[in-house]
């Protein structure tokens, strides 16, 4: 999407050793075109030369020589992917981000017999960083499974909901067996992550409806107070076992204690 933004020049002032376009610092002009006499073709998408603009070199003088300001209109992109995070990269088709707890839940459920994947992830984990690039190859090269990213750091207690402490992690769901295996893999150990592709991966045919989440994750996400989810336990054994958790007066735990339930590992790779 193109935008025209118009900038206010007056010659005057203007001194070449001094000159600078600070204000269109932040614009990635896909052309620039004088409403005076500015040729257009001197401008170009990455570089402005501010001599250039003043004199005129190798074409007509881009100011009028009588002393009245001049407007210039910078026609200018949005500059979509030039700021583009990792994990927003080299994404194929059969590849999504989860937005909230609901999403997930609805993108496994509608999945079918589908194989998904649930990746996990931190923008700051060197491993998944590192391992992401491959992900992506492995999609490409599987466009029946779907893959699903959960950004840690935007999903964190979803996260903590689900028992997700390692990253990178993943979890992989099919049809009426839910969840079917779940690990922690690294570029190292890649092998890992294809062998349980290539194990449930292949085609089948479930009998019963798609599960997606256990009965207890649906009731964890519910209860966490930071999540917007609702659920109403099916179980009578979950009811049960929340109220008797309810009924329970536990000691109030340490600050120590509090920061080993919320720590999180991170890959070998390290924070990058």
């Amino acid at each position: 999407m193109a935008t025209d933004t118009f900038i206010k020049l007056n010659p005057i002032f203007i001194n070449p050793n001094r000159f600078n376009l600070r204000e269109c610092s932040n614009l990635s002009p896909k052309s620039i075109s004088s409403l005076s006499c500015i040729s257009p073709r001197l401008i170009s998408c990455s570089h402005v030369n501010p001599r250039t603009l003043i004199y005129g070199e190798n074409d007509n003088i881009l100011f009028p020589k009588k002393k009245i300001p001049s407007m210039i209109r910078c026609q200018t992109s949005l500059g979509i992917g030039r700021n583009q995070k990792w994990w927003e990269k080299e994404l194929k088709p059969n590849m999504k981000s989860v937005t909230s707890p609901q999403d997930l839940v609805d993108s496994l459920l509608n999945a079918g017999d589908k194989l998904v994947v649930v990746d996990f992830f931190s923008p700051g984990c060197g491993g998944c960083k590192a391992l992401h690039p491959k992900i992506c190859k492995i999609a490409e090269k599987n466009p029946e499974v779907e893959f699903l990213q959960v950004n840690y750091e935007e999903q964190r207690s979803l996260c903590q909901s689900l028992h997700v402490h390692v990253l990178p992690f993943f979890r992989f769901y099919r049809g009426s067996s839910g969840r079917v295996c779940s690990f922690s893999c690294t570029n190292a150990t890649i092998n890992k992550f294809k062998e349980a592709l290539e194990k449930h991966g292949r085609e089948q045919c479930s009998i019963g409806k798609t599960k997606g989440l256990e009965e207890k994750e649906l009731v964890a996400m519910a209860t966490n107070k930071d999540l917007s989810f609702d659920y109403k336990p099916k179980n009578n054994e979950v009811n049960r076992e929340i109220k008797e958790n309810d009924t329970i007066i536990q000691r109030s735990p340490t600050s120590k204690e509090q920061d080993e339930k919320r720590s999180l590992v991170i890959s070998p790779a390290g924070i990058v």
